[in-house]
């Protein structure tokens, strides 16, 4: 694996950096990224894969290059360790309260949105960060729990 930079633009005391970062295994393949360091992280801009990579795949590249480069970024300490609150590392959403907590956020976000004329599943998606399939399954499950009225008149 190696790791070059490409560029870095300064402005006032702030500067952001664009790293070339590139995976080559024996077989052929290869994984070329860029990587832009900048405001206390580091995040991808661009993946390109021969042959393409899986979500999987995309995942454990992910883990394959965090310590090399957060070294050629000059980043200290343990990577992800900066903004993070989660025992795992690093999360790809926000955290959400489970259980009794968690219903009673989601009927908030919904109601909060419906008052706004917004789309209130397209709401709770963004709040919690999951899927629509996964959101509406809190939706009903905040429903069921008495947070928000039944859809339906039940006879």
């Amino acid at each position: 694996m190696s790791v070059w930079p490409a560029w870095e633009v300064r402005e006032g005391g702030d500067s952001t950096a664009w790293f070339h970062v590139r995976l080559a295994f024996t077989d052929g393949a290869r994984v070329d990224a860029l990587a832009v360091a900048g405001g206390g992280g580091v995040c991808l801009e661009d993946v390109r894969a021969q042959p393409a990579l899986s979500l999987d795949d995309l995942a454990v590249f992910a883990e394959w290059i965090e310590e090399p480069l957060f070294e050629a970024c000059g980043f200290t300490g343990e990577p992800g360790a900066e903004g993070e609150e989660s025992a795992g590392g690093r999360r790809a959403r926000p955290s959400w309260p489970r259980g009794i907590e968690g219903r009673w956020l989601v009927a908030q976000e919904y109601r909060a949105a419906q008052e706004e004329g917004a789309d209130p599943v397209l709401a709770v998606m963004c709040a919690t960060g999951h899927s629509r399939r996964k959101s509406l399954r809190m939706i009903s499950q905040a429903r069921d729990a008495g947070f928000l009225t039944p859809r339906h008149a039940r006879r």
